[in-house]
């Protein structure tokens, strides 16, 4: 009875063992993402990105266009004679709108200047709390947790699928090939209750960008 009993319970921590193994470290996900995208190498050889975009919202339609060189970046969209323009010098930045212009405040600049210029760069599993795999709409995902976001990739593909925070919900329906790296090309944002949909198109990677492009006015 007793060899039933310690086969039956060493049974048990071998099933433990093997579904533990089913699901890869934050590290190995992260990892995996880079490598999806074209890998490390090809993601670090990037420079300089430019994109146009356009962002639909509430029936409305803004065209614009980011441009990113480093950890620098500046954002315009323009709607109905109206520009909104976003700037990151690699020290401080700002957002102008109306004639009004706002500093980012220092969290956002910490972050900033820690940034990379691809983002899957800059992830750090250290910062993951938990990894789960779920199942969204029958289609596997490794959920990864940390203090103040989720991030789902997926399973096949290894590819960044959803994000969620406190700032909304982000959902990435389409990549695009450039160059042998992937880059988004459509996603869909649920910020405060409002849906929006960004389409990312021109993608062009080490084009030559003047750094006059991101002095803060």
């Amino acid at each position: 009875m007793k060899k039933i009993i310690l086969t039956f319970a060493l049974s048990l921590v071998m099933v433990a063992n093997m579904a533990a193994q089913a699901v890869p470290t934050a590290k190995q996900i992260i990892d995996n993402y880079v490598t999806a995208l074209g890998g490390k190498q090809k993601l670090e050889a990037v420079k300089t990105l430019s994109m146009k975009n356009t962002i639909s919202v509430m029936g409305m339609e803004m065209e614009g266009k980011t441009l990113k060189k480093d950890n620098k970046f500046k954002s315009t969209q323009s709607m109905m004679g109206q520009e909104m323009v976003q700037v990151f010098d690699g020290e401080k930045g700002s957002a102008s709108q109306m004639g009004q212009k706002m500093d980012f405040p220092a969290e956002q600049v910490a972050k900033l200047k820690a940034s990379k210029l691809i983002d899957a760069l800059g992830m750090d599993p250290a910062k993951i709390k938990t990894v789960e795999k779920k199942q969204i709409d029958g289609k596997d995902y490794y959920l990864l947790s940390s203090d103040d976001s989720k991030t789902y990739f997926d399973v096949k593909t290894g590819l960044l699928y959803k994000t969620e925070n406190e700032k909304g919900n982000m959902t990435i329906t389409k990549y695009a090939d450039v160059d042998g790296i992937k880059f988004v090309e459509e996603m869909s944002v649920d910020a405060a209750g409002q849906q929006i949909s960004i389409k990312n198109s021109d993608i062009k990677i080490n084009q030559p960008i003047s750094d006059d492009e991101f002095k803060i006015n």
